[in-house]
């Protein structure tokens, strides 16, 4: 793409979002499928699946992979934190299964002692997943469904995504950065994780949001935090991504970009209008930027375009500039002595895997894994890899045994399980 084509493109998105108050349903197809073109950086590919499969046959096969895909499903105890601006954040608690006891263990002394003293068995690690821009707790369930029972694990749902509610100080004009998920991800902590050692494990600009935590609360990091897992993710300089696409095509959409997100955010209820008219632009946009091989589970694939799809237009435009900003380098030390992964796909156009490289660099003696034939959605792509480096990275920790690492440790059983 020329500088001069792409700025003609933004030209035309921005004046379709201008005409939204008198402009119908096609005009909003075609404001929806420019922001799409532009917010994943390129339409590549797409033409080739629509000439191959008829849009008939597309929809009903979408319609049945929602029906019958199990992905997603996956439910814990509900909780909600509170976050400093009053924005209520939504998480999801699974607990360790209780080991059976036998009559003889009930009667012991060490739990005769246990009652009459009022001694409290200490409290079990807890590992906080945090997920990326875009998506929701749900993005995890491959690795939900092989340590479920074997870890206390916390799912939550960043602000404005998911079952949380929309950020209240965005509501009153405020920006949205990366610090403040990291004051989220806090309220989370002390909400369902007050007591014990945790593990972070963060998806792109979940990891973000843990080197948020990090730079602002320094002692939690070094008085709790057992281990973490950086996926996807990146340190800063994410301005620097070319997204896949030429030089000139990608400086001309950074340029303008952030005022058409802005111009369709405001008019959000016809740009959603949009996107749904041109779900099949969107799927080949969402499969490009997501995943590395060409043979991805299709129902895998619908899963995360579902997950994509449930972010409103007006939260994509309210996010997007703080990951130009994002810089928290210098927060990576925090990280030092504990054990660290740092995983990502060799084929992630998002957050390239130089950049989990460049976090390695600082934290030389991590675990950096890189995952060939992988995008940006590795865990989704790659679920046993990834989940096989956690509950490796879980057992180096200390927060579960190797033994019992050894029967969870799959995700060929059913998802739903």
């Amino acid at each position: 793409m020329s500088e001069s084509s792409a700025e003609a493109v933004v030209a035309a998105t921005a004046n379709a979002a201008g005409a939204a108050g008198t402009a119908g349903w096609r005009r909003a197809g075609i404001a929806g499928a420019a922001i799409g073109v532009l917010a994943a950086g390129a339409a590549a590919g797409v033409a080739v699946e629509r000439l191959t499969v008829g849009r008939g046959m597309r929809k009903k096969a979408r319609l049945a992979l929602d029906a019958t895909g199990p992905y997603g499903s996956l439910r814990g105890t509900p909780g909600r934190a509170v976050a400093d601006d009053g924005t209520e954040l939504y998480y999801e608690v699974d607990e360790v299964e209780a080991a059976p006891t036998t009559a003889d263990e009930s009667a012991s002394s060490g739990t005769r002692r246990r009652r009459l003293f009022g001694r409290k068995a200490p409290a079990p690690v807890t590992v906080v997943f945090s997920h990326g821009y875009c998506l929701g707790q749900d993005s995890w369930h491959f690795q939900r469904a092989a340590l479920r029972g074997l870890v206390r694990a916390v799912y939550w749902d960043q602000r404005s995504h998911g079952r949380s509610g929309r950020g209240r100080s965005q509501a009153d004009g405020v920006p949205v950065g990366i610090d403040q998920l990291g004051r989220d991800l806090k309220a989370v902590i002390d909400a369902a994780a007050p007591e014990g050692p945790v593990v972070l494990a963060g998806h792109s600009m979940g990891g973000m949001t843990m080197m948020a935590l990090a730079d602002q609360y320094p002692a939690l990091i070094r008085d709790r935090v057992a281990a973490v897992a950086l996926i996807g993710t990146s340190g800063g300089k994410l301005a620097e991504v070319d997204f896949g696409l030429p030089v000139a095509g990608v400086n001309a959409v950074r340029r303008v970009l952030p005022g058409v997100l802005r111009a369709l955010g405001s008019q959000a209820e016809l740009v959603e209008k949009g996107r749904r008219a041109t779900a099949d632009l969107f799927a080949g946009l969402i499969k490009r930027y997501s995943f590395g091989s060409k043979d991805v589970d299709p129902a895998v694939a619908r899963f995360a375009e579902r997950l994509i799809e449930a972010t409103p237009i007006d939260v994509v435009a309210e996010f997007y500039p703080a990951f130009t900003e994002h810089d928290k380098s210098g927060a990576l030390p925090g990280f030092r002595d504990v054990p660290v992964l740092i995983l990502a796909g060799d084929k992630d156009l998002v957050t390239p895997s130089s950049h989990s490289e460049a976090i390695a660099d600082v934290l030389p003696d991590a675990e950096l894994v890189i995952v060939p034939d992988a995008g940006h959605l590795v865990m989704l792509e790659h679920p046993e890899t990834v989940t096989d480096r956690l509950a490796d990275l879980l057992v180096r920790s200390g927060t579960v045994s190797a033994a019992n690492v050894g029967g969870h440790g799959s995700t060929a059983q059913q998802p739903g399980h």
